[in-house]
């Protein structure tokens, strides 16, 4: 059964917008467990635009399902994630100009710096996770510098328009998973995933979790963050 990561982030984005200290990530990523969340998600960028150090310490201590660190290449970020020792990190790209992650991290471009980071985090017990457009050359590169997992950028898939563009992004994301399986490679999914296109996603691809975070925020607004985290669940379980 494919398991549901929640990303707390845009929990934060509406913290910082008052700069005060409501609503509380740590108390979102709370109520996301007791509601069916099998891991918390968050992303420390390296301008602090929503989820702070404070926030990830806080997140380590209370998440009982596991916690993902969301991180760029970053030496102080890295320095960050070997103190704090989530169950796992995620290496993403990050440009500051960026709304959210725009694509996936190039495994291939920069190979030799994954490879150094994934061998510390490795060292420290913590398991490496790559954000990755659906390629192979990606999926292959992350598993040589020492990934244990593989997130496959869906964005191509959830922002498709028509039925064609649908289904090749589909199929890549399909081609890209048995490659990442047949390499002993875990496979979580996500980015733009929301209550109407995982289940598509999931009947074609199996993954092991996706993640998903804006859209379960966006509808918490409206039925509560109970609900919306117990929506969600209930269909990625019943798709996947």
């Amino acid at each position: 059964m494919t398991l549901l990561g929640v990303n707390v982030d845009h929990i934060a984005t509406v913290r910082n917008a008052r700069g005060g200290s409501e609503p509380e990530p740590v108390y979102a990523a709370l109520i996301a467990e007791q509601n069916g969340a099998d891991s918390i998600v968050c992303h420390l960028r390296e301008d602090r635009r929503h989820i702070t150090d404070r926030d990830v310490k806080l997140l380590r201590q209370v998440v009982q399902s596991g916690l993902q660190l969301e991180m760029a290449l970053n030496e102080e970020i890295i320095k960050v994630a070997l103190e704090v020792k989530p169950a796992e990190v995620m290496i993403v790209p990050e440009r500051r100009e960026e709304q959210t992650t725009e694509d996936g991290f190039d495994a291939v471009k920069n190979a030799d710096a994954l490879k150094k980071a994934a061998e510390r985090f490795k060292e420290a017990g913590i398991g490496l996770s790559v954000f990755v457009n659906a390629a192979m050359d990606q999926v292959e590169a992350a598993h040589k510098a020492g990934a244990d997992i593989v997130e496959l950028h869906t964005g191509p898939y959830s922002h498709a328009e028509g039925a064609d563009a649908i289904d090749k992004a589909l199929d890549a994301i399909e081609t890209a998973a048995h490659c990442a399986w047949e390499l002993g490679l875990d496979v979580h999914a996500g980015h733009g995933l929301n209550y109407h296109n995982v289940e598509r996603l999931l009947r074609q691809v199996p993954v092991e979790k996706v993640n998903i975070g804006h859209s379960i925020v966006s509808r918490a607004v409206f039925t509560g963050l109970e609900n919306a985290v117990r929506d969600m669940k209930n269909i990625v379980a019943s798709a996947g």
